[in-house]
Parts: structure tokens; C-alpha cells; sequence
């Protein structure tokens, strides 16, 4: 029964996450035949265990019976015909019966209680024994970050075989932004996952002012790095709090400054209940745009000394990514900034350009060198994005 009802758990909570996919390619049909199969075995599961409740107890309570039945017929027999025990000893079997069986019956009850804990016990036991995670070795909490990122040598693989960065080299200086640009698939999402330490790259060195990274406390290094990523998450709650993430130190105040340099202020005032309006859960009631809005508006809130935007415009209107350039030009004229972006128009500003292929650096230079370079990566990019919108 457990098993199958976590199952069960499993597919709905997909499904409800994922309806509007359903939804739109029309698939209802398709996930509720999924689902009656799921629930046809959960129903067997749950027959079986009150089949067998059905047979054990009656039949307990049956050998109860016929003892107590054959006990009092043995005894009144001996009792009153032979006169070999006394009546108060026929009277206190039937009670020493019943206090025999009751144990049995509470035993037989623990024990189906015992075995559903146990298969609960073995998922929470599976999750704690996991050893995927990142090892606190670090010992420094600097409170500010001078922003310089060096990459020396870095090979990292998911699975410790197929190396999706190889031998790759670069370094931003502080306050300098870096465009990385490159096919999908080529690593651009994994060198920031690195930088956060999501993950511990297998050779090489990533640097943060001079310093390898596991030499800094986690909280203390993600503390100092903001990300702007293309797929927003909004919690349940209003949207002051999203944006504070429930931090007691940060003030309205300071929310509102934040919002007003990104041009956001508007939008959100413009809301019911302004700051305080209560987002669904994922953020269902704002759109696209209004959410990474928010999301900017977060970053800004913590002061990063490292900002990283990951295809941070690549759902934004243009009206919006008009706001949000103006915004991020202000914001990243003081930090070390990294940016993410299929679309070069999004880049060219960008001091230095690197330019991934399957996990491997082909290009690196500002923008006007790239296009200098004779049929390379990074000009047919250009000259094929910019002849499609021409075309277009």
C-alpha cells in the first residue's frame, strides 16, 4: 500500500505541476489512463491488505472461541461431574484466554504497523545515506568580493565519464562582464552551476579573487553571487516577500530603491495591493515578463559582487527588455557580471566573449575581434541571427 501510494503521489504531483502541458498538446486522456492503472493498483494493494485482515482476525477470534468453548466444556465437566478443580478456577481461564489472544491480536495489528513504517523508514534512510553533495571544507566568509573569476584547466562530467566542460580557460577582471555564447548543449549553464559550487569540477582549479573556491564557506560564496535565470520560481506569498525572500534585515524602503532603478516599481504598484500582492504558486497570475521583473529585482536586492544572467531577456518583451537593458547597463557597470544569451544583440557590449563548442573554448575576445576572425564560431552566429531578423 505505501509503495503504491507514493507512486500515486508521484504522477499527481507531476501532473498538477505540468497541466498546462497536458493541457495544451491535449493529452488528458492519455494521463488518466496512466493514472487509473496507478489507481487500479493501489486499489489492489489496499484489497489485499483488508483481505487479509478479513482472514486473520476471524480466525483468531474463531480459535479463541472454540479454546474458551472447550475449556468451559472440559472444566464444568471436571468441575461438577469429578469435582476436579474448584469454580473459581473455571472462572478465571476464560479470562486467562482472552488475555492470551488479546496480545496476539495487538501483535498481529503492531506488526502491519511496523512493516508500513519500515517501507517509509527505507525512502527517508535512502535520501539521508545519499553522499551526492557538496563537502563544507571551506573556512573563509569574506563580506565583499573584489569579482575576479578565473577558470584554469577546468574538466567537469555529471557522471565522472562524458566531460561536458574540457580544458577550459578564461578570466574576468572585476567589474569587467563576460558573454558566453555558444549552441545549446555547449556548457554555458554548467560553467555558473560551477561557479556557485553545485557541483565540484573533476580537474582544473576555479578561482574567485585569486582563491580557489573550496577554500570559501558555501553560504558565504552563494551569498555574494546573484543568478538571474531564464525559468523564474515565485513562492507562495506576497510579492514583497519574493523578492526579500523573507530576509528580516531587508526594508520596504530598500525594496522599493531596488525596484525603481529596474523599472519595476511601476508594474508592481500598478498591482492589487501593490508590494503586497499575493503571488500564486510559481508565480500562475503574473506574466513572463512581470516575473523576471521580480526576479531582477531580487538580484539587486542583495548587492552581488558577482552577477550571473543566464538567457535572462530571452522571454521579456521588447518593451520590457528595453527596461531591463537600461537596468542591467546601470548594474553591472560596478560588478563582475557574466551573461548568458542566444541573442547576440544582448552581448556585443560585453568587454570579452566567450564562445563554447561541446564543452570546449574556441573563441575568446571582445565583440569587433571575433567578427574579425575568418569563418569563425561566433561571425556565423552573428551573421545568421542578424540575417534572420533581417529576413524577418
Amino acid at each position: 500500500m505505501r509503495t503504491q501510494i507514493a507512486k500515486m503521489n508521484a504522477f499527481l504531483q507531476e501532473r498538477i505541476t505540468g497541466m498546462r502541458i497536458v493541457q495544451i498538446f491535449n493529452a488528458e486522456k492519455q494521463e488518466l489512463d496512466k493514472f487509473r492503472a496507478i489507481n487500479r493498483e493501489y486499489t489492489k494493494a489496499n484489497l489485499d491488505a483488508i483481505l487479509y485482515y478479513a482472514i486473520f482476525f476471524p480466525v483468531v477470534d474463531i480459535i479463541a472461541a472454540a479454546s474458551l468453548g472447550l475449556m468451559v466444556w472440559w472444566g464444568a465437566r471436571n468441575a461438577l461431574v469429578e469435582g476436579g478443580i474448584t469454580l473459581g478456577v473455571l472462572v478465571a481461564f476464560p479470562i486467562y484466554i482472552n488475555m492470551l489472544f488479546r496480545p496476539i491480536r495487538m501483535l498481529a495489528d503492531k506488526f502491519n504497523t511496523l512493516q508500513m513504517g519500515l517501507v517509509a523508514a527505507e525512502r527517508v534512510f535512502s535520501l539521508l545515506e545519499k553522499t551526492e553533495k557538496i563537502e563544507e571544507s571551506g573556512h573563509l566568509a569574506p563580506a565583499k568580493l573584489r569579482g575576479e573569476v578565473a577558470f584554469d584547466h577546468v574538466l567537469f562530467a555529471y557522471n565522472d565519464k562524458d566531460y561536458v566542460l574540457r580544458d577550459v580557460n578564461f578570466r574576468i577582471n572585476p567589474g569587467e562582464t563576460l558573454a558566453i555564447v555558444g549552441s545549446t548543449g555547449s556548457g554555458k549553464s554548467t560553467i555558473i552551476n560551477l561557479l556557485n559550487r553545485f557541483y565540484d569540477i573533476q580537474e582544473g582549479h576555479i578561482l574567485v579573487d585569486g582563491v580557489d573556491i573550496r577554500e570559501y564557506q558555501l553560504q558565504a560564496l552563494r551569498r555574494r553571487i546573484a543568478i538571474v535565470l531564464q525559468d523564474v520560481f515565485l513562492f507562495s506569498g506576497s510579492v514583497f516577500e519574493n523578492i526579500t525572500l523573507r530576509d528580516p534585515a531587508i526594508t520596504r524602503e530598500q525594496v522599493e530603491s531596488a525596484a525603481r532603478m529596474i523599472g519595476a516599481h511601476e508594474f508592481i504598484a500598478r498591482l492589487p495591493g501593490g508590494y503586497d500582492y499575493q503571488v500564486m504558486e510559481r508565480g500562475a497570475t503574473l506574466s513572463m515578463g512581470q516575473r523576471q521583473l521580480i526576479s531582477f529585482v531580487r538580484a539587486l536586492i542583495f548587492d552581488p559582487d558577482i552577477l550571473i544572467l543566464d538567457e535572462a531577456t530571452s522571454s521579456i518583451d521588447p518593451e520590457s527588455e528595453s527596461i531591463i537593458q537600461y537596468a542591467t547597463e546601470k548594474l553591472i557597470a560596478r560588478r563582475t557580471s557574466i551573461i548568458i544569451a542566444h541573442r547576440l544583440s544582448t552581448v556585443r557590449n560585453a568587454r570579452n566573449i566567450l564562445v563554447l563548442e561541446k564543452g570546449e573554448v574556441i573563441e575568446f575576445g571582445p565583440h569587433e575581434e571575433l567578427l574579425k576572425i575568418p569563418n569563425g564560431r561566433y561571425r556565423d552566429l552573428y551573421e545568421m541571427q542578424f540575417l534572420q531578423m533581417a529576413e524577418g
